[in-house]
């Protein structure tokens, strides 16, 4: 028992240290092709409501033309390490495939689908393509959509999950109405992933001590094969926080964030399916909730009061307009997600050390 658990940690420490070494050589190379084809980002002029975006534009101008669809870099890594997991599958020294149906077919999707999604935004961004620079708000909705009905489909078709596990004991039989809950929650992640991604590594960070605190509960849960891919992710993401800190030397784009949505909220679901993670979720991803909920207020707020309830949202946008410098407002942030991240492992310790008691 001892020796096949180690086993499992060795494969998953093998994976994450595999992912950051290949990561951190090739990304400047990576680096130096996007600026090669010109592949930098186009400043937007206007807001997701076609408002001219002044005070963002004057404020973000000077990063116009820097190399963006770093995300286009995790699907690369990502793709190669799952291929790669054949090879060393019958060696003694590593002993699964990162291809399971039970723990990580639905996570590849999520992270794939979306991340392509993202990826024909970044182009049609460096394209210059759009008032918005990019695919249009509905053009978005539309492929966001579309993945979250499969998502909502899989589950509650095929898994027939119709309940939400807040925390273990606590249950709720939603029934039919997991299929909206499901489907708004998908959209709801997503779109806080990729609003939270406006400075310098800010995303990057934050979603790398998510996904860290999340590897533990797989781990916890023994679906040992999705820790492996979850390692791999916050490895290729601590590779890219190195070149995507203040100043940035390339951008994650859409292309990362939405593969981050699609990854987080298909591990969620899964999640829920055995764990009450609900509750610490909730306060592993404040920051993010925030965020989403300050743009979301300040899209409401013009569309009906004809005007703004902030100068400029999302909220690390108002830190910056009040004065605060980028890498400040970015490391109070990582600083405030350590907290919710380290608050939310020892919420979940808890809940285990209790199960077995």
């Amino acid at each position: 028992m001892a020796e096949e658990l180690l086993l499992k940690v060795n494969t998953i420490i093998i994976y994450g240290l595999l992912t950051f070494v290949l990561s951190v050589v090739i990304y400047p190379f990576y680096i130096r092709v996007l600026q090669y084809y010109k592949a930098g980002k186009t400043i937007r002029d206007a807001d997701v409501t076609g408002s001219e975006a002044t005070i963002f534009h004057t404020m973000h101008q000077h990063k116009q033309g820097t190399p963006t669809m770093g995300g286009g870099f995790f699907l690369i890594v990502v793709a190669f390490m799952v291929a790669l997991s054949y090879i060393p599958y019958h060696f003694e020294w590593i002993n699964n495939t990162l291809l399971n149906r039970q723990e990580t077919y639905i996570l590849l999707f999520g992270f794939f689908s979306m991340g392509c999604i993202g990826l024909v935004d970044d182009i049609l961004n460096i394209k210059g393509h759009g008032k918005v620079k990019g695919l249009s708000a509905r053009s978005k909705m539309f492929g966001m959509v579309f993945f979250a009905a499969f998502i909502t489909y899989w589950f509650y078709g095929q898994l027939h999950v119709d309940w939400l596990l807040l925390r273990p004991g606590m249950k709720i039989d939603l029934g039919i109405w997991f299929i909206p809950f499901s489907f708004t929650f998908v959209l709801f992640v997503t779109h806080a992933i990729n609003i939270t991604d406006g400075l310098d590594g800010l995303a990057g960070g934050m979603m790398s001590m998510v996904l860290s605190s999340l590897a533990l509960v797989t781990f916890l849960n023994q679906t040992y094969i999705a820790t492996s891919l979850i390692v791999i992710v916050v490895a290729v993401l601590v590779a890219f926080l190195r070149y995507n800190i203040n100043p940035a030397k390339i951008f994650m784009g859409d292309s990362g964030a939405f593969a981050l949505g699609g990854l987080l909220s298909s591990l969620i679901l899964l999640l829920n399916m055995r764990e009450g993670i609900f509750i610490p979720f909730i306060i592993l991803f404040g920051i993010f909730i925030l965020e989403l909920l300050s743009s979301f207020l300040q899209i409401i707020w013009k569309k009906y009061c004809k005007k703004k309830i902030f100068p400029i949202a999302p909220f690390h946008h108002l830190c910056e307009y009040y004065g605060m410098k980028e890498y400040t407002v970015v490391m109070k942030f990582w600083m405030v997600q350590g907290v919710l991240s380290l608050l939310c492992i020892v919420i979940i310790l808890y809940i285990e050390s209790f199960n077995l008691m």
